[in-house]
């Protein structure tokens, strides 16, 4: 079978996407845990900044950490999603398991690797923005 594109999409054994679910499912309660710890931060700088313009850009931060919560929401869920496939597959069909090739999942590896992509930019902007304001 080839993509629209007429590669083979990728095989992988059930093991790797297991520890690639494990992994993502981590790193995404880190990122939430962080959050909250930068929605703290916010709090600070109200406390000791009431201009205007510093409780605008405030604002968009507040903003952004919500998207960002939402989206870990998202990806969370299909991430189990996929996770509850994995554990059918296995339950199903126990005999020499970890001998099968299975199709990669691609698009949840190019979903959580984008969002990676975009918190890594939104925690630097949100870094220099603190520490002019603190």
């Amino acid at each position: 079978m080839t993509t629209t594109t007429g590669i083979a999409p990728k095989k992988v054994r059930i093991g790797d996407l297991h520890m690639d679910h494990k992994e993502w499912l981590n790193a995404l309660r880190f990122f939430k845990d962080e959050l909250m710890i930068f929605e703290h931060r916010l709090e600070e700088v109200v406390r000791l900044n009431t201009k205007q313009e510093v409780l605008a850009e405030l604002e968009h931060f507040q903003n952004q950490f919500i998207r960002e919560k939402e989206v870990i929401d998202e990806l969370r869920h299909d991430i189990k999603k996929s996770e509850n496939e994995v554990e059918k597959e296995h339950k199903d069909n126990p005999v020499a398991i970890e001998h099968r090739w299975f199709r990669d999942h691609t698009d949840l590896r190019d979903r959580f690797e984008t969002f990676e992509r975009l918190y890594a930019e939104l925690k630097t902007e949100y870094r220099r923005w603190l520490a002019q304001r603190l």
